[in-house]
């Protein structure tokens, strides 16, 4: 894999987003390359991503959708990760975790039937039937409220690499600086408005950190999809 780019605003004055739009907000000029470019769609992790997504969505006029993740679970010890699904059928896989664990091939595809299922369910939820955008191709810029240990986002990205897409992008408002170095040689670029030490939690650099619902990530990308057919 092509190793990252990493990226760190400069001049920042703040230590504290006002809420997660406004989070979103401060990551649209560093973006401002991929206004407009049909080639270029926005993913955002649900739920605390959406709010962060629709704002750059709408900024650059690009389209914007989830990316759900569900993680696979060892059998037994299901906290702990043996890979993950994403939206659109993607399996990453952690070769490591499974051969230690001793999981067969009949496990892992039951796990990864069981784990399809829910990821079905919420896509439905958060969707509706509009059909996933494609990303073969494209360029993929994903993006979530803030990242802590990079876990989840690195699964999002592994599993995407197997979907054709041309370049991967991880744009965050705030992020510690050990998921930083953890995402950054596994993907194309990663910008991070904030890259703070000490970092203990993401909501500790938001004023307004109230969980996003289920309601709200479907009214934005409700909102999303009639501005795209506009």
């Amino acid at each position: 894999m092509p190793k990252g780019v990493d990226v760190a605003l400069p001049n920042r004055t703040i230590d504290r987003f006002r809420d997660r739009a406004a989070g979103g907000r401060a990551l649209v000029e560093e973006l401002a390359r991929y206004s407009g470019r049909w080639d270029a769609v926005v993913l955002a992790l649900p739920r605390g991503g959406v709010p962060v997504g629709y704002e750059l969505a709408v900024a650059l006029n690009l389209e914007l959708d989830v990316l759900v993740v569900r993680k696979l679970g060892v059998p037994g010890h299901r906290e702990v990760a043996m890979g993950a699904l994403v939206s659109g059928g993607a399996v990453y896989r952690n070769e490591d975790i499974i051969r230690a664990a001793g999981v067969t091939a009949q496990q892992f595809d039951a796990v990864v039937s069981s784990e399809r299922a829910e990821l079905v369910r919420r896509e439905l939820l958060y969707r509706g039937t509009r059909p996933p955008v494609v990303v073969e191709g494209r360029i993929v810029i994903l993006v979530d409220d803030g990242i802590a240990t990079g876990a989840s986002m690195y699964a999002a990205v592994s599993a995407l690499r197997s979907s054709g897409l041309a370049h991967v992008v991880v744009a965050v408002p705030v992020a510690s600086p050990d998921a930083r170095d953890f995402l950054e040689p596994v993907v194309d670029e990663f910008i991070a408005a904030m890259s703070p030490s000490p970092f203990y939690a993401v909501g500790q650099f938001y004023e307004n950190f109230e969980q996003t619902n289920d309601d709200e990530v479907r009214d934005l990308l409700a909102r999303a999809g009639r501005r795209v057919l506009a």
